[in-house]
């Protein structure tokens, strides 16, 4: 029985030391490496916009309404079509029909009328040509414009290019703090590296892409930023 009691008493010490020593493993590993994040930033002149171009009709009666906008609609389709705009560049994105009621001043209902809305988004290639098709739509029909958007066609090579350059930043930031502190750099044990999506507008940037005609509407394309992050473990030797 005693001989028992010793044995269980010595496996159990022998496995709080073998925790023990587990424990400070590990401690030393998470110790013995260094993390470091860098970023990557490559600016694009855009070369497409998006533009969300609307026809907004009312009448009385549902068919008015809906005559006089298909109306709008297909004038627009004309003049982009006669602008050289590609019909696979042209796609209609929201059709709307709904009641809208007026109130007089006293607050009371009045006339009720039937609203038809239509809205193409319609992609330039030329945006040397961004303001006169603009000017071109409003004179044809279009009487809500909903915003536009540049963009950059190909940007595979900017992506790439702000992934080396995280990578690259990431790398220097360790070689640096590695000098500073005396200690040598291992081996790189983990890397990730992420996007932080699609380009963002520069608005405060300066030159380029500036937009104008005699009589169109003046459009700045200013420029686009593409952005990548970088993380880089390296084991401490």
């Amino acid at each position: 029985m005693k001989k028992k009691m010793l044995f269980i008493m010595l496996f159990v010490l022998l496995a709080g030391i073998l925790s023990s020593c587990s424990g400070v493993a590990q401690k030393d590993s998470g110790l013995r490496s260094m993390s470091v994040s860098g970023r990557g930033e490559v600016y694009l002149i855009p070369d497409v916009a998006n533009i969300n171009i609307g026809t907004r009709s009312e009448a009385v009666d549902v068919a008015s309404a809906l005559s006089d906008n298909n109306k709008q609609a297909q004038s627009i389709i004309a003049v982009l079509s006669g602008m050289g705009i590609d019909p696979l560049d042209i796609q209609t994105t929201a059709f709307n029909v709904y009641p809208f009621q007026n109130y007089g001043m006293d607050g009371l209902p009045t006339e009720l009328k039937y609203v038809v809305e239509n809205t193409v988004n319609v992609k330039v290639r030329e945006l040397n040509r961004l303001g006169e098709i603009l000017d071109a739509v409003v004179r044809s029909g279009a009487n809500q414009i909903n915003g536009i958007s540049f963009d950059v066609e190909d940007r595979k090579q900017a992506e790439a290019d702000a992934r080396r350059l995280a990578i690259q930043d990431a790398t220097e930031k360790a070689q640096e703090l590695a000098e500073l502190t005396g200690i040598g750099l291992g081996e790189l044990q983990n890397i990730s590296v992420y996007s932080n999506g699609g380009p963002q507008p520069i608005y405060d940037a300066k030159g380029g892409g500036y937009l104008a005609a005699d009589s169109s509407a003046p459009i700045s394309a200013g420029q686009l930023l593409i952005t990548a992050d970088a993380n880089l473990v390296y084991a401490l030797k």
